[in-house]
């Protein structure tokens, strides 16, 4: 993939995240940085992002396991949208769907399934707090007055922990993670630039500033060919 071509890939974003999160060690890095925990080096992690193209209208859903305990779907945003837990419910059923045996479903005996976690990563220009959390609940209709709504106890829930990675937000995350740091420099470059530049122009811009601060160099020389 490069991100400089003769028309610039206006999903440069989600490009960018996609591809280097497609590695199974950066996932374990920024996925500690995020939970503030270690995930040693033995504990095998799958990446089984679905590629149904009716489910996958964006390019940045990322979908992965941990020691086949844990199932996490994480993606990147520039503008936070709400209905993201109604989405991710959609895809998270096709991801079990995928990575469980159908038949055991059917047998008597309890089948344990990964635990799911959902993480969105924002980098919009408009302001955002570091952390926030969407709710599927949210999203039901009025349900006042019926003995379902009591004390907001809702019989499905889905909740999205939303993470602001843009510079100066989230110190202690960017300080654990160099790949979620540097992806945060460089879009930020990006965006600096293309107050005055073209889009093309500030994402080509950007790429050599980066790679002569060694900012997420090896990635962009292989990826940002073009702009060499």
């Amino acid at each position: 993939m490069n991100l400089i071509k003769n028309n610039v890939n206006r999903k440069h974003k989600s490009s960018v995240f996609s591809t280097l999160l497609s590695n199974p060690e950066i996932l374990r890095e920024v996925y500690s940085a995020i939970e503030g925990v270690e995930i040693p080096a033995d504990v095998i992690i799958n990446i089984n992002t679905l590629s149904d193209v009716l489910y996958m209208q964006q390019i940045n859903d990322l979908s992965f396991t941990i020691d086949n305990r844990i199932v996490i779907l994480i993606e990147q945003q520039s503008t936070i949208n709400e209905n993201v837990p109604v989405r991710l419910l959609m895809y998270i059923a096709r991801v079990y769907e995928k990575i469980l045996d159908r038949q055991m479903l059917y047998q008597k005996k309890l089948v344990k399934i990964p635990t799911p976690e959902f993480i969105v990563l924002y980098n919009g220009s408009k302001p955002f707090p570091d952390h926030k959390e969407l709710k599927l609940s949210t999203a039901f209709k009025n349900l006042e007055g019926l003995k379902l709504f009591k004390n907001d106890c809702f019989p499905l829930e889905l909740i999205v922990q939303v993470y602001n990675i843009n510079h100066g937000c989230n110190p202690q995350i960017l300080a654990k993670s160099k790949t979620l740091d540097s992806y945060s420099v460089f879009m930020g470059k990006i965006r600096e630039y293309n107050k005055e530049l073209s889009l093309a122009e500030s994402v080509k811009t950007a790429i050599q500033y980066c790679i002569e601060k060694d900012i997420l160099k090896k990635f962009l020389k292989e990826h940002g060919v073009d702009a060499r």
